[in-house]
C-alpha cells in the first residue's frame, strides 16, 4: 500500500509550494513503476482556498483526511494577523491539527513552521523557516531553537524547511530516508532538480554542480565528483581550478555555502550510501570506492553524520548483504 500523504492548504497558500509534495513524492516509484506515495490535498471544511496569488483553489477533501495520513505536509502560507501578533494558533487550525495522529510524520514548508510552533510541536526542537522571518519566529517562539542558516531540519517525526526550493529538498530527503538514495535520485531526475542538497547547507546556495561559468568552481566540483575514490586534497582542487587555496576556498564557499572539504565529505557519504543500498560490495570496498580509504574511517563518518554503522544502514534499506563483514 502506498504511503499516504495529506497536504493541508490554508488561506493564503502559495500556489507553487502547494504543488511541491504532489510533484516530488509523485515521482517516487518502485522497480515496477508503481507509485510509492499517494498525495491528496485537503482544506478546512473542504472549502475553496484563497491563494496568496489572488485566486481560489477547489479541493475535494476536508481536514478529516489528516486522521489516516502517514505524513502530513503543511503547505506554505504567510503568517499574518493574530498568529503573527500573538503566536497563537487559530482555533479552526488547532482543531485540524488535533486530528493528526501522534505518530504521524509532520512537515512544514517554509513559513508554515509558525503553525507547528504555535501548536507546540516544535518546543525544545531545532527548526527553520524562511530566513527573512526567522527573527520574528525566534521572538514569538522562544522555546524553539530557530536556525536561519539551513535548508531543512529533520527531528524524526517533525520536519521543517526553509523557503522555495528547500521544500523540494525536504521531500527528496524523506524519499531517501524511506526508500534510499537510488529511488530519491530517480525521483529528482523525473522532476529535473538537484538530487541531493543536505539539510545543513546554507539557505543561500547554488545547485551543487551548476553550469560552468568563468571563474567559477563548478568545473572543479564536477572533476572531483568523477574522482571521489582518489585521495583528493584542498590543494589538488585549487590547482585544478587554477586558483590559490585561499581564493578557491572563498569562491567555493560563496557558490556552494560550505567549505570544499565539507562538500567533498558529503559527496563521499552520498556515494557510500548509494553503494551500500545498491551493491553487495563489502564495507571495506565501499570505503575504498567512495574515497574514505578504509572501513574504520567510513564507520566513523557514518556514525558521526547518520548515527549508525554502514552495515546497519545497509540492513535498514534492505540492500544486498555480503557474507564478508567490514
Amino acid at each position: 500500500m502506498a504511503h499516504r500523504i495529506a497536504v493541508l492548504a490554508l488561506e493564503g497558500v502559495l500556489t507553487m509550494d502547494l504543488g511541491i509534495a504532489a510533484r516530488v513524492f509523485g515521482a517516487a516509484r518502485d522497480p515496477s513503476g508503481a507509485p510509492l506515495y499517494s498525495v491528496t490535498t485537503c482544506s478546512l471544511g473542504g472549502r475553496p482556498v484563497r491563494t496568496h496569488e489572488g485566486f481560489r483553489i477547489a479541493v475535494d477533501d476536508d481536514e478529516s483526511l489528516l486522521e489516516n495520513a502517514d505524513t502530513v505536509v503543511i503547505a506554505t502560507q504567510e503568517p499574518e494577523g493574530h498568529l503573527l501578533a500573538t503566536g497563537e494558533l487559530p482555533a479552526e487550525v488547532a482543531g485540524a491539527f488535533a486530528r493528526i495522529n501522534p505518530h504521524t510524520r509532520v512537515v512544514s514548508l517554509c513559513t508554515s513552521a509558525f503553525l507547528l510552533a504555535a501548536a507546540g510541536l516544535l518546543d525544545g526542537l531545532r527548526a527553520t523557516t524562511h530566513w527573512a522571518l526567522c527573527d520574528s519566529f525566534a521572538r514569538l517562539f522562544p522555546r524553539v531553537e530557530a536556525d536561519p542558516d539551513v535548508l531543512f531540519v529533520d527531528n524524526g517525526r517533525i520536519l521543517t524547511s526553509a523557503g522555495g526550493a528547500a521544500g523540494i529538498d525536504v521531500c527528496l530527503h524523506l524519499i531517501r530516508r524511506d526508500h534510499g538514495a537510488a529511488v530519491a535520485g530517480a525521483a529528482a531526475r523525473r522532476c529535473v532538480v538537484a538530487p541531493w542538497r543536505e539539510g545543513g547547507q546554507a539557505q543561500f546556495i547554488e545547485h551543487p554542480v551548476p553550469k560552468d561559468a568563468d571563474r567559477s568552481t563548478s568545473a572543479t566540483r564536477q572533476w572531483a565528483l568523477n574522482r571521489l575514490a582518489e585521495p583528493l586534497t584542498l590543494e589538488d582542487m585549487a590547482r585544478h581550478a587554477h586558483m590559490s587555496v585561499r581564493t578557491f576556498t572563498r569562491r567555493f564557499r560563496d557558490e556552494v555555502g560550505t567549505s570544499p572539504l565539507q562538500w567533498l565529505l558529503r559527496c563521499r557519504l552520498d556515494q557510500a550510501r548509494r553503494l551500500l543500498e545498491s551493491t553487495d560490495l563489502t564495507v571495506t570496498r565501499v570505503a575504498t570506492a567512495s574515497g574514505f580509504g578504509d572501513a574504520v574511517a567510513l564507520r566513523k563518518h557514518f556514525y558521526g553524520h547518520l548515527g549508525l554503522s554502514p552495515l546497519a544502514y545497509r540492513r535498514a534499506h534492505n540492500a544486498p548483504d555480503p557474507t564478508a563483514t567490514g
